[in-house]
């Protein structure tokens, strides 16, 4: 057996599990869910309908490059959504099986055994893993309210940038929703510059914010506001499952630097993992429209409003910059969530279990990670139970 698996630890969920082992919530109470960030809002009819409409193409084995009508549509889509001049569908788009296996993938592809690669502190622990299983070290950045939830880059030791290959960001953050922004984005491309490590920028979120009129950056629009167009040492990774409420599609993408696309491809190629043909033509309509995005938003808007409305007074909580998370301190997180499925049948993600000790802390312990995907009237009744618990 591969000996690094023995590096990976159990799954948020797994832990969260064992957490909650022995207790029953009461049974009058209706569970609510608000630990796993899976969308429940309905997913758009014209995609499943795009999606019936192919089934005959199962017929055809897909290219790992995907169709050029995909390609096509997700760069028409980087350049209206993030203000590019261009980008080659030919050479700097490849689709993908939503972003958690090509994040996972990319690790694989450009990192060299005994590297480093950073990643934010909390973090998706599929960063972790990837590290892991390259044979590389993982480097944790804490985040905390310090730093208004973004990685504290700073206090990166050079020695760290010397040995790193592959810098994780993840922006909206998961679990905090906090933003880089322009000033961010360029200093970490000037990193990348002088050491020579890969910028991967998890965006999955991106679609999710409040502002229509001022939506959040993107890694390739710093590229382009610097003129560097060809998005050299930079790659952004997007996803169809939280911008479009289809997290079972598994359709994603990735984008940027040509000369690592081009080797992440043949990596791809050899993995075997081609987006189906009928989930293709699907996936271009869902690029294709915003009309179902900005409802979409609209549907967060409400539900974040309601709850902190609720939460108002009980507890230390703040709406993020964007996301469909809520990243409350509570004190202590495991005890906040056992406690709370015991009396209120409530399940919230310990923040601890997103996060890893570095600099002597875990910096998500003090937390817990709710998701607001449920109902708009299931996401009241959690609030008015959290309040009562905390009062």
């Amino acid at each position: 057996m591969n000996p690094n698996l023995q590096q990976l630890q159990p799954y948020p969920f797994a832990k969260l599990a064992t957490l909650k082992e022995g207790i029953e919530g009461p049974a009058d109470l209706a569970h609510i869910a608000l630990s796993i960030g899976e969308p429940k809002h309905a997913p758009p009819a014209f995609v499943r309908d795009e999606l019936i409409d192919n089934l005959d193409k199962l017929a055809s084995y897909p290219l790992t490059k995907g169709l050029d009508s995909l390609r096509q549509t997700i760069a028409q889509w980087l350049c209206q959504r993030f203000n590019l001049e261009s980008v080659c569908a030919d050479t700097e788009v490849i689709p993908v099986n939503g972003t958690r296996e090509a994040l996972f993938a990319f690790a694989q592809a450009v990192v060299s055994p005994g590297a480093k690669v950073v990643m934010p502190n909390p973090f998706y622990q599929i960063y972790e893993g990837a590290a892991f299983l390259a044979g590389a070290t993982p480097h944790f950045i804490n985040c905390s309210v310090e730093t208004g939830f973004k990685p504290d880059f700073d206090a990166v030791p050079a020695s760290v940038w010397e040995a790193c290959e592959l810098l994780y960001i993840c922006t909206p953050g998961n679990p905090t929703g906090a933003l880089l922004e322009m000033e961010d984005f360029k200093r970490l491309i000037a990193l990348a510059d002088q050491y020579n490590f890969t910028i991967a920028s998890d965006e999955c979120y991106s679609e999710l914010y409040f502002d229509e009129q001022n939506p959040p950056l993107g890694l390739l629009q710093a590229c382009a506001d610097l003129g560097r167009n060809d998005y050299r040492r930079c790659v952004v990774f997007h996803s169809l499952s939280k911008r479009s409420n289809l997290p079972g599609l598994r359709s994603g993408f990735v984008a940027g630097d040509r000369e690592v696309l081009e080797k992440f491809l043949l990596y791809r190629t050899y993995h075997g993992c081609a987006m189906p043909v009928p989930t293709q033509f699907a996936s271009i309509a869902a690029w294709q429209d915003e009309q179902h995005v900005m409802e979409n938003r609209a549907l967060y808007q409400q539900k974040f409003d309601a709850v902190l409305e609720i939460l108002d007074g009980c507890l230390d909580v703040e709406k993020p910059q964007a996301s469909f998370y809520l990243w409350p301190k509570v004190g202590d997180g495991e005890h906040f969530a056992r406690e709370l499925f015991r009396q209120q049948n409530i399940t919230v993600l310990p923040g601890a279990f997103l996060a890893r000790e570095a600099n002597g802390i875990n910096p998500g312990a003090e937390y817990v990670r709710m998701a607001l995907v449920a109902t708009l009237e299931e996401c009241i009744e959690a609030a008015q139970r959290i309040r009562r618990f905390c009062q």
